[in-house]
């Protein structure tokens, strides 16, 4: 088996400064992605795929939770793991190692740089993120130290999370939250820009304004929202898209079957939206970093 080890353990360190005149020219933009679980990012990866590949910039992903609670949905993963992943016990002792796994072998493809494992228990399905943001579940003074060092170490340009909307997991919730809050006691020159991001089909991100009673989570009124086209084809005889990496990333989770048949990934676009902790000239930087994905790679303009 592929060795990932050195992956995440190496610190390297970019000191470049931001520069929106020339923006990202000398070296791609860098971007930290705060996620709870294993495979969260396949609400956004060709956004992580884009600035790695076409843009030449850098990708780090930290996630806070250690991925047990995915026993359900295993019953192929166990006949290809050699593990009964579906027995709550089993799979709460192996899913940790395998999804991180998955979860390198999914980030090869998109590129990602480095991670940073919080391994806070992924306990159970709920909506509610009382329990971790108030330290019962998770230990939240580990969490913020964490992600304080990271971001005063890396200079990131942007920080993507999920959106936080009310029929997010609990821990997806948190994740955005710990990330937002972290922003807040950051005290750097250069702030990183915080965006959410979403793919989901059945979700109208352009309505979301706030998660109730966490008022960081509230959207800039007067940001627009950015989009990345995933579903225009190119290549001879306009056969391909973008959502084929999208389906290469997903296949990276063998042990979360239920992700194949009923894949996160659905929609025909990446939608962002700017947290109000961002200040006016976010959105300036913002724009010009979507317009640069837009007309890279194999952008409309190409085809």
């Amino acid at each position: 088996m592929k060795c990932f080890c050195l992956k995440y353990l190496s610190f390297a360190l970019c000191c470049m400064p931001f520069s929106s005149a020339i923006l990202f020219a000398q070296s791609g933009p860098k971007v930290l992605v705060v996620n709870a679980h294993p495979d969260d990012e396949t609400s956004f990866p060709i956004i992580l795929y884009k600035i790695t590949h076409d843009l030449k910039g850098t990708v780090d992903l930290a996630l806070i939770t250690d991925g047990q609670g995915g026993f359900n949905g295993s019953e192929l993963g166990s006949v290809y793991y050699g593990f009964k992943l579906t027995d709550s016990t089993v799979g709460r002792a192996e899913l940790p190692r395998i999804r991180k796994q998955e979860l390198m072998q999914a980030g090869d493809i998109m590129g990602i740089r480095q991670y940073f494992f919080f391994d806070q228990k992924d306990d159970y399905y709920n909506l509610n993120p009382i329990p971790y943001v108030t330290g019962k579940n998770w230990d939240v003074p580990f969490i913020e130290k964490k992600l304080d060092q990271i971001l005063a170490a890396r200079q990131y340009d942007f920080i993507i999370t999920m959106l936080p909307y009310a029929g997010q997991h609990g821990h997806h919730k948190t994740a955005v939250i710990m990330a937002l809050r972290a922003l807040q006691r950051y005290k750097g020159e250069k702030r990183p820009i915080i965006i959410a991001g979403s793919t989901y089909k059945d979700e109208t991100p352009e309505t979301y304004t706030m998660l109730d009673g966490f008022p960081e989570t509230t959207i800039k009124k007067n940001a627009p929202s950015f989009y990345l086209d995933v579903a225009t084809r190119f290549g001879h005889g306009k056969q391909v898209s973008y959502k084929t990496v999208a389906q290469w990333v997903i296949a990276a989770y063998k042990s979360q079957g239920d992700m194949q048949e009923n894949p996160l990934y659905k929609g025909d676009k990446e939608t962002f939206r700017l947290f109000n902790i961002n200040n006016d000239a976010a959105i300036q930087k913002t724009t010009e970093l979507f317009d640069q994905l837009k007309k890279s790679g194999y952008s409309a303009e190409q085809n």
